[in-house]
């Protein structure tokens, strides 16, 4: 049986938990034979696939490198997939530019040796790199399996940094914010924002956005907001929110009169 991190509570107690045992608890899990197994065969045939179509063929290959980019969810959608890759980047037309969601982009992007006729090689950190992100990735899913809120936790503490690492500009990167999916939901649960904001124009959302952070946090940017200090209060205010919505949910007149109907 592979290793399950252990999370004996939530909220702010699991969370100082998890944090003081990361490093025992993701080295165990590591070490699981049927990761390891993977990891092994994505090592050993990773130099040998050289178009899309391999790659989709290569099961294991693929769902390690879709779990990488935290898009595992979509290892049956492989002409999806290979549509995103194949397309590339740079035509603003292209499928991945057209989705909101831009870990899709991150993908094609890096991907774009495998495309017919490609005059690109594979990034030389490129494997190693895969390994590194499979290995976190999967982590953080184990951990959710436990308890989403601190999967919500570590993808927020590690995702915004490396946007900030990403994007030169301030508004490219509210605007990736917006545009990954478990980063954008980490950050409105942690600021409080309504169901309606979802529906607001994207640059209406990146107003109010700031202004959230602004109020909350008394900054005014990404980056100092992805500062260790700051980033530890956001994650904190993420966990104490997640937590009111879990207790609201729970005290629902739908739940309060099944709990009547139980007794």
């Amino acid at each position: 049986m592979s290793f399950q991190p252990v999370i004996p509570i939530g909220g702010l107690a699991g969370w100082a938990f998890l944090n003081k045992t990361r490093a025992r608890q993701e080295a165990s899990f590591i070490a699981s034979p049927a990761l390891k197994n993977d990891l092994d065969h994505f090592r050993q045939n990773f130099a040998s696939i050289t178009s899309t179509d391999e790659l989709v063929k290569d099961r294991r290959s693929f769902r390690v490198i879709l779990s990488a980019y935290g898009l595992e969810d979509d290892i049956n959608s492989t002409a999806f997939i290979r549509k995103i890759i194949d397309d590339g980047v740079d035509d603003r037309r292209a499928l991945s530019n057209r989705l909101t969601d831009k870990r899709y982009k991150a993908l094609s992007q890096d991907m774009q040796f495998l495309v017919a006729g490609a005059t690109v090689a594979a990034p030389d950190d490129l494997r190693d790199r895969v390994v590194a992100q499979f290995q976190t990735r999967s982590f953080e899913r184990a951990v959710g399996e436990q308890n989403q809120d601190m999967r919500m936790a570590m993808t927020l503490q590690r995702e915004l940094p490396g946007l900030v690492q990403g994007y030169s500009s301030e508004n490219a990167r509210w605007f990736a914010v917006l545009g990954n999916a478990p980063l954008r939901k980490a950050m409105e649960t942690a600021l409080g924002l309504p169901k309606e904001f979802g529906a607001l124009d994207v640059d209406q959302q990146v107003v109010r956005l700031k202004s959230a952070v602004m109020r909350r946090f008394n900054v005014s940017n990404l980056q100092a907001l992805s500062e260790p200090e700051t980033m530890a209060k956001l994650v904190k205010r993420f966990l104490v929110m997640a937590q009111i919505k879990e207790m609201q949910v729970s005290m629902s007149p739908a739940s309060i009169a099944l709990a009547l109907l139980r007794r």
